[in-house]
């Protein structure tokens, strides 16, 4: 009798839903959530017309003379400069007005209604993204970056981690200095394929970019849209903890550089070790641009290098742009839109030109392919929408200033980084988190003697350690445009967030202790 062949048991393996099937169920627990938290708010100060406007939680506006006298009557420890100067231009909130409001559950019709209405405040980002797109298509269709490709790997065989620490250093130093976030998602256009090319992974892609820009962002020293806004809403000078916060950004960056290349290299030794490894074929479809010889076709041209060249500057410029000229994403766009058209030209004509209809549809073609991706952005903003109309998140905000209430220092300052954690998935904004925030939890730091900056400091380490994490940010827009599992990316980045914890804390309790 033959012996029974027995067949392998079949485990069970919980299999995570995309970006937009998460996205759409957080949509459905801020509906509910807005049924259970207590609604709530407290009064808004905002600047308008050379005059300060004091917005009650019922919607009352009130509005007084724009001086200093008048912000400390209010209880808000600011220098008026901060307001009259555009330091501060969103509202903020004022100390001890909280109150208590009729409840504003949402209804099941706010689901599609907030998909809607985030992807419409959205509108900006989103046509940057497809002008992206355009752009990398009729760059794809010229043929440029095969052959650029080709050059590149024959120059770097046998040293190819030095792309990624160089490009790692760069994406810390934007974050850190002017907060590249939303405009990172440029970067992957240029440097995936050659990531590919060189035998990495799209996590090695999502790490080198995304995950080096939000640490340089997370130990943010002089970015206006994270530790500027919220030291001038905490009523301090930003360069106040300065020096803590570029030791901390020194350590912090080493770290992800680390990490970094041992997980390169183990995926470079072995391809099956990488944490995407199943959906590598669908990955390398989408983004490899395989070089096919040295032949007419796909010769270094002229032209070529030229279309190349072009392509690239629009990178460097951008970033000039928003660190000097103070450039959002219309200005943005409006700059890749430019060098787009230039390419075409040159794409359409010439000897081997593939004419007005090529590049048009090739700018179309390439605009489809990142429309899931500016959808994902467009549907985490509705989410903020359910709560921020449900009047929930000042009600979180005013449990939180009690809970840390008459705390020794270094508990203090754990306990208000934990907020700030959870905080972080409510709010996502750094900006919006800040202004929230700050003139309410900041002041709590003299009741414990410690100085307001560190308070700062937690909350960029607690936001971002939720950021790395929170489908309402900007995580998911990133996976949508490699094609990653949130699953993979959870694997590779839970060590970063428990450094951020571990180590930030240890940093903030330092400080605590000094002072």
């Amino acid at each position: 009798m033959d012996a029974q062949v027995e067949k392998p048991k079949k485990r069970f393996k919980l299999k995570m839903p995309g970006a937009f099937v998460i996205l759409f169920i957080l949509t459905i627990v801020a509906v509910a959530a807005t049924w259970m938290v207590p609604a709530g708010s407290y009064s808004k100060l905002s600047y308008t017309n050379s005059s300060l406007q004091v917005t009650d939680p019922h919607g009352k506006v009130t509005t007084v003379p724009s001086t200093q006298k008048e912000l400390d009557k209010l209880g808000v420890k600011i220098n008026i400069k901060q307001f009259t100067d555009g330091g501060i231009t969103a509202p903020v909130s004022i100390p001890n007005t909280y109150q208590r409001l009729k409840q504003r559950p949402a209804s099941i019709a706010a689901v599609p209604t907030s998909m809607v209405k985030g992807t419409i405040e959205a509108v900006d980002i989103m046509v940057f993204i497809l002008v992206l797109g355009g752009l990398i298509g009729v760059v794809k269709a010229s043929g440029a970056f095969e052959s650029g490709l080709l050059a590149l790997t024959k120059k770097t065989k046998g040293h190819e981690f030095l792309l990624i620490f160089f490009v790692a250093i760069l994406m810390v130093l934007g974050g850190t200095l002017c907060g590249i976030e939303e405009e990172a998602v440029a970067f992957y256009p240029i440097l995936v394929p050659i990531f590919i090319a060189m035998g990495y992974d799209s996590i090695v892609s999502v790490g080198a970019i995304f995950l080096a820009s939000s640490i340089g962002t997370c130990f943010s020293t002089i970015n206006p849209f994270s530790v500027v806004i919220a030291s001038n809403a905490a009523g301090i000078d930003f360069t106040q903890g300065l020096t803590e916060r570029i030791i901390g950004l020194v350590f912090a960056a080493a770290f992800v550089i680390v990490y970094l290349h041992w997980y390169s290299k183990k995926v470079k030794v072995n391809p099956k070790f990488s944490y995407s490894y199943d959906d590598r074929e669908e990955f390398n479809s989408m983004w490899e641009i395989a070089p096919t010889g040295e032949d007419g076709k796909s010769k270094f041209t002229i032209r070529k290098k030229s279309i190349l060249i072009l392509f690239v500057v629009t990178f460097p410029l951008m970033v000039w742009g928003v660190m000097s000229q103070g450039w959002w994403f219309p200005t943005m766009a409006a700059s890749f839109l430019s060098f787009a058209i230039i390419i075409m030209f040159l794409t359409a004509t010439g000897k081997n030109g593939i004419g007005e209809t090529g590049v048009v549809d090739a700018f179309v073609k390439g605009a489809s392919s990142l429309v899931g991706v500016s959808l994902i952005i467009g549907l985490a903003r509705g989410i903020n929408l359910v709560l921020n109309n449900g009047k929930i998140s000042d009600t979180m905000l005013q449990y939180s200033s009690t809970l840390v209430a008459h705390m020794s220092g270094p508990m203090f300052i754990i306990v208000m980084l934990l907020i700030f954690f959870l905080l972080g998935f409510i709010v996502p904004s750094s900006s919006g988190l800040a202004v929230l925030s700050m003139p309410i939890l900041a002041p709590l730091a003299d009741t414990v003697h410690i100085p307001r900056y560190v308070v700062v400091t937690a909350y960029q380490f607690g936001q971002y350690a939720m950021l790395f994490l929170a489908p309402t940010g900007l995580v998911m827009a990133t996976l949508q445009m490699l094609n990653m599992k949130y699953s993979h990316w959870i694997r590779f980045v839970w060590p970063v967030v428990v450094f951020v914890l571990v180590f930030g804390g240890g940093l903030l309790v330092t400080e605590v202790l000094i002072n």
